[in-house]
């Protein structure tokens, strides 16, 4: 069983609930929020995995709702847009939030 993490990022339960409400499956933080490194300025990195039939406009506006939500910029990423050359730094740093 995958242990979610609380608090890793602002305002995480709408977070987490914008993108269950999105037809997001499965979301992590990771970077430096993820490590416990964030700066003033620091964005918010998220993957996230989607209901088949989501298309890339939706995530851009996901995007653009969340950024609003955190007051923060946000960096979203799907499991699958990961390229090979950083997946395995990715998801080692990856904090389950759903």
């Amino acid at each position: 069983m995958i242990k979610i993490a609380k608090n890793i990022i602002p305002k995480q339960k709408q977070v987490v609930s914008y993108l269950k409400k999105h037809g997001v499956v499965k979301a992590g933080v990771f970077g430096s929020y993820a490590r416990g490194e964030q700066k003033k300025r620091s964005d918010i990195d998220i993957l996230v995995k989607v209901e088949r039939g989501t298309s890339l406009l939706d995530i851009a506006g996901f995007e653009l709702d969340l950024e609003d939500i955190v007051q923060k910029k946000i960096d979203l990423l799907t499991y699958g847009a990961i390229h090979p050359y950083v997946k395995d730094i990715i998801l080692q740093d990856e904090v389950p939030i759903l």
